[in-house]
């Protein structure tokens, strides 16, 4: 479990906001993730370029969460300002998973590996983590516990160090996913709207999504479950396969259709995504140059008619560098057609794929009628109107267990991003997704991390379904 939780406060030191503290709150142990400003910890992204940053302000995250009853007990460590799915790259040292037998090292997931461990150990009831491309799912995967990404746009990120604006959706990591539900919906905390957040969704606009979307899970035998084929990839491990198969079995047991739908789109998403994502980070990170924010070394003061190249050299680690010069380069004149262009347009092919296969309409849209000649030839029809469509998707959340951190560093960073392609998908979409743990027997000494996806704002429905998942494979 080293370096998981980096700082940690005693709860005499911790600042609570009284006048905004709800009287039916109930405390609970909070987790933060250190790429979200706190004010009695440094906020440091686990990059060497913050040092000991002091953010002037806190996060409406976590002052909302303050107002339910949290207590802060420290800032976890990640992969430097969230560029990686393993938690390696950060200058605290690597995150490691808590469940690996006795004098192995493995991976915990990343970026917010140290939020997931900090809840897996028991050392916080709710961790907060960010989810880019999967930063919250993958860890929970890896760690045995629930791990929920909402709507993009339903939770502030106001506070929050951009990685990518269009893609970062604070989420929720806890034990089971009741814990969630509760914090999320029964404080009403997707109400709430942030002014200072230019991607929080508006009162209107939050109002609206809610009439569109059922406010209760009916039962099994009414609900349509999707298998997308196209997760079911070469490199999914058997044992993972086995359990998603298992998973989708017990459901039907209960009464759930179960269906395979196509996403075809989905081949596409992880390109689009590393290049997408880097060419925002590399806008988003060009204020850390020494002078608005980072440290400033003793070479930094234009010597040698540079201003901040030794600053930026000295500060990133390698990860955020390669990020840094891949979407610079995408973002290039003569590669901004080829590569950032092409992106944006299968980005929207991807959001077409899900709102073809739900059955209900995204609410941010007017309803759309799909033209089957868009469709592949070998989709399947439900009727003479189209194909089958669904309540939600079912699927594996990582396509294999946690690797060891040694075989980690073995591998080329182009290997690392592999094991996003199951998680970008819904990222690239804003749809929510939350990954269970579920263990069968026999199978490996890991639980298996499932993913659900729903359609935009669906997000009160799929955590109930989680949690009946949950219950039904219970690890």
């Amino acid at each position: 479990m080293t370096a998981a939780v980096v700082r940690r406060s005693a709860l005499a030191k911790t600042k609570w906001h009284l006048n905004s503290y709800r009287s039916d709150a109930k405390p609970f142990r909070l987790a933060v993730k250190d790429n979200i400003a706190t004010e009695e910890f440094p906020t440091q992204c686990a990059s060497g370029v913050l040092g000991q940053h002091a953010s002037p302000f806190e996060a409406t995250i976590v002052r909302q969460l303050r107002a339910r009853g949290a207590s802060v007990v420290g800032k976890t460590n990640m992969d430097e300002f969230g560029m990686g799915s393993h938690s390696v790259h950060s200058i605290h040292g690597p995150v490691r998973n808590p469940l690996a037998p006795a004098g192995e090292e493995v991976t915990a997931g990343g970026s917010s590996g140290g939020s997931a461990v900090a809840v897996a150990i028991n050392d916080a009831d709710i961790a907060l983590g960010t989810d880019t491309g999967g930063s919250v799912r993958l860890p929970a995967a890896y760690t045995g516990i629930v791990g929920y990404k909402p709507s993009y746009g339903m939770l502030s990120r106001f506070g929050v160090v951009p990685y990518a604006n269009s893609l970062d959706t604070v989420g929720l990591l806890a034990r089971d996913v009741e814990s969630i539900r509760q914090l999320v919906f029964d404080t009403a905390l997707y109400e709430e709207h942030d002014s200072s957040d230019p991607t929080s969704l508006s009162v209107e606009t939050r109002q609206r999504c809610s009439k569109a979307v059922p406010p209760t899970l009916p039962k099994l035998s009414q609900l349509t479950i999707g298998i997308p084929v196209e997760y079911n990839i070469d490199e999914l491990d058997p044992a993972i396969r086995e359990a998603w198969s298992a998973t989708a079995s017990a459901l039907e047991a209960q009464g759930a259709r179960i269906v395979p739908v196509s996403l075809p789109s989905t081949k596409e998403a992880l390109c689009a995504y590393y290049i997408l994502a880097p060419a925002e980070a590399s806008s988003n990170l060009a204020k850390y140059d020494g002078v608005r924010y980072g440290i400033r070394g003793p070479e930094a003061d234009a010597a040698g008619e540079t201003l901040y190249s030794e600053a930026r050299g000295a500060g990133f680690g390698a990860e955020v560098k390669r990020r840094i010069l891949l979407g610079t380069y995408s973002l290039s004149s003569e590669a901004m057609d080829n590569y950032f262009i092409q992106a944006q347009k299968i980005r929207r092919l991807i959001q077409q794929d899900f709102d073809r296969v739900f059955r209900l309409d995204n609410p941010l849209y007017e309803p759309r009628q799909f033209d089957l000649s868009e469709m592949s030839a070998d989709t399947a029809l439900e009727d003479k109107q189209g194909p089958v469509q669904v309540d939600f998707l079912l699927s594996p959340t990582a396509p294999t267990y946690p690797p060891k951190l040694s075989d980690i560093m073995k591998r080329s960073s182009i290997d690392a991003y592999m094991n996003d392609v199951l998680t970008v998908p819904a990222s690239l979409a804003g749809l929510p997704a939350v990954s269970v743990p579920v263990k069968i027997e026999q199978s490996h000494q890991f639980p298996a991390g499932l993913q659900l996806i729903a359609q935009y704002w669906d997000d009160r429905r799929l955590l109930a379904l989680a949690d009946k998942v949950m219950k039904l494979m219970a690890v």
